[in-house]
C-alpha cells in the first residue's frame, strides 16, 4: 500500500446551475426534457464540470505523476440521489488505491484510484465518483 492512500487530493465546491445543466445536456446529446425544467435534473455525468474549477497541475504534482504519461483508465459514478438545479455540492477527492503493475509489453504502470465524494448543503452524500489514472511506465 502506498503512502498516498487516504491523501485528500483536493476539495471543490460548486453550484448546480439550471443553465449549465441545459448546456451540458446539449453537449452530451441528452434528450430527456427533465434537463430543461425549472427544477432541472443534472445529467448523469454533470459533476465532471468540477474539473474546470480544480488546479489539475497541482493535483498531478501532489500525486508525483508525469502529465505526459497519464491516461484515464476508467470513471464511474454512483448516485445516492439526483442532483437538481439549485443544489450546492462540495466534492472531496481522495486517493483510495495506488499500485504498480507490470505492463503487457514490458515496463510497469502505476494505477491510482481516486474517489470524489460530493456532499450537499445538508452534508448528505449525493454522488461518489471513482476514477482510475494510469501512468504509463518508461519504455
Amino acid at each position: 500500500m502506498s503512502d498516498l492512500v487516504g491523501t485528500i487530493v483536493d476539495v471543490v465546491a460548486f453550484d448546480i446551475e439550471r443553465g449549465k445543466i441545459a448546456e451540458f445536456a446539449r453537449a452530451t446529446h441528452a434528450e430527456d426534457p427533465s434537463h430543461r425544467t425549472p427544477c432541472a435534473l443534472a445529467t448523469a455525468t454533470h459533476v465532471v464540470v468540477s474539473g474546470h474549477q480544480r488546479d489539475q497541475a497541482a493535483f498531478v504534482e501532489k500525486l508525483g505523476l508525469e502529465l505526459s504519461r497519464i491516461l484515464v483508465g476508467s470513471v464511474s459514478w454512483e448516485y445516492e440521489r439526483p442532483l437538481r438545479a439549485g443544489d450546492s455540492v462540495v466534492g472531496t477527492r481522495t486517493v483510495i488505491a495506488d499500485e504498480n503493475r507490470e505492463g503487457k509489453h514490458g515496463g510497469t504502470m502505476r494505477l491510482i484510484t481516486l474517489e470524489t465524494v460530493y456532499v450537499d448543503a445538508a452534508g448528505a452524500v449525493a454522488v461518489r465518483q471513482r476514477e482510475v489514472l494510469i501512468e504509463r511506465g518508461r519504455g
